[in-house]
């Protein structure tokens, strides 16, 4: 069985917007306050570092050039031909509503809490897929042996660096956890943006670094394109 390959870099959509990082500061004042669910600060994800993941690579310097070009390639496709080209130019750019907020795990063992798009007609899902597409085709996206779940991440343990207190549990075998069912319950459906643009897809190399002066963190950008208004 060949060696599990570490990953250095994804394929994402940024997700940003007033509406986001209003709806965020909110989520972030409520379920960390001590009189709500007094859960940790570091495990809700700065706003810099909210996305929409594609896939996951593990790349050298030629694979990044490599996938640098794929993800023009697949960009400039889905804009001149394919069906969602075609929903691309009738309604100037696709677009995305979230709401809700969803357990990875179990809900009353949680780790990561994640909000997922709204995609009935599963546009923005055929969307993701052809851009897949070429970095699957040259072998360079992982094969995670799973349907792609569109979600992005709002709140993951990883990063608390401290015991949770009394809501959660964690030993040294055990990854932090928390008992999220009533969190869950309350932003069942909660709306954290409402047609937002989506402008652009990016390259981005793993491990979110902080941004200086501010509260904020955000990945590394390889490379990205950027979608014609």
């Amino acid at each position: 069985m060949p060696p599990k390959l570490t990953p250095t870099h994804f394929l994402c959509i940024p997700l940003a917007g007033v509406q986001l990082a209003t709806a965020l500061t909110a989520f972030r004042a409520d379920v960390t306050s001590a009189m709500s669910f007094g859960l940790p600060d570091d495990a809700v994800r700065p706003l810099g570092t909210l996305h929409l993941t594609l896939g996951v690579m593990s790349l050298k310097k030629d694979g990044v050039e490599k996938a640098d070009a794929d993800t023009s390639a697949a960009v400039l496709a889905l804009s001149g031909g394919s069906n969602d080209g075609s929903h691309l130019s009738k309604t100037n750019g696709l677009s995305l509503t979230i709401r809700g907020l969803h357990s990875i795990q179990p809900a009353e063992r949680a780790a990561v809490l994640y909000a997922p798009p709204s995609d009935p007609e599963g546009i923005l899902y055929n969307f993701c897929k052809q851009l897949q597409k070429p970095f699957q085709d040259s072998g360079l996206m992982i094969d995670e042996n799973r349907p792609l779940l569109l979600h992005a991440t709002i709140f993951n343990t990883v990063y608390v660096k401290n015991n949770l207190g009394p809501r959660g549990s964690r030993n040294r075998r055990e990854r932090l956890t928390i008992d999220a069912r009533d969190l869950l319950n309350r932003y069942d459906d909660y709306l954290w943006a409402e047609n937002m643009p989506i402008t652009r897809v990016a390259l981005c190399r793993m491990g979110a670094k902080p941004i200086p002066g501010t509260d904020d963190a955000a990945y590394e950008v390889e490379a990205e394109v950027e979608f014609e208004p």
